[in-house]
């Protein structure tokens, strides 16, 4: 992990190689208690430690993941940070308890991906990271947009991140007034 943190390019920015088998971390974990697991689980290969988590198992194809601490002092933040990553970026969001399950979890990931370099979780492939229907369905959700509204919107505004930015004005040609207020409401009022 160490020598992936340091990373490849001169001046730290740009894209870098990462190779098969491998985590790339930011600077800022290194030596802690996260790095510490996942060295000391990578190097000494005792994976009796780490056992194959369901959210791993039920998190589907994943193209991008975030994997974030959820305890008692976060858990105010989880809804803004779960609307955030799995709406506006279309990313998978992974919670784990302690930063032992977090890298139990990486690890898993690693060694999932280096079983089979085809079906790397953490490539990005070419299509879209929410399939078509998929994000049909989801637009379909938001209250008073139906199955004759939602194509059109997604027409409009191909992504989810685009609709929730739009304004009422941009709404009213493709659904009326009253749905894109409702819309609008949709994404900005807190809950």
């Amino acid at each position: 992990i160490e020598a992936a943190m340091e990373g490849n390019a001169a001046d730290g920015t740009g894209p870098m190689y990462v190779p098969f088998g491998h985590i790339v971390a930011n600077e800022k974990w290194r030596g802690s208690h996260l790095a510490q697991e996942m060295q000391g689980r990578w190097a000494s290969s005792t994976p009796a430690l780490c056992h194959p988590t369901p959210l791993l198992k039920n998190s589907g194809k994943l193209q991008g993941i975030v994997v974030v601490e959820k305890t008692q002092m976060s858990e105010q933040y989880f809804p803004a940070m779960q609307k955030f990553t799995v709406l506006d970026l279309g990313m998978v969001l992974l919670p784990v308890a302690s930063q032992m399950e977090a890298s139990c979890l990486l690890i898993q990931l690693v060694q999932e991906q280096a079983k089979e370099p085809s079906k790397n979780p953490l490539l990005r492939k070419k299509r879209a990271l929410i399939s078509e229907s998929a994000l049909l369905r989801t637009v379909q959700q938001i209250p008073g947009v139906g199955k004759v509204k939602a194509p059109l919107l997604l027409q409009r505004f191909p992504s989810l991140q685009q609709l929730s930015n739009a304004s009422i004005q941009e709404l009213e040609p493709v659904v009326g007034q009253a749905v894109a207020q409702h819309i609008h409401a949709f994404f900005t009022q807190s809950r």
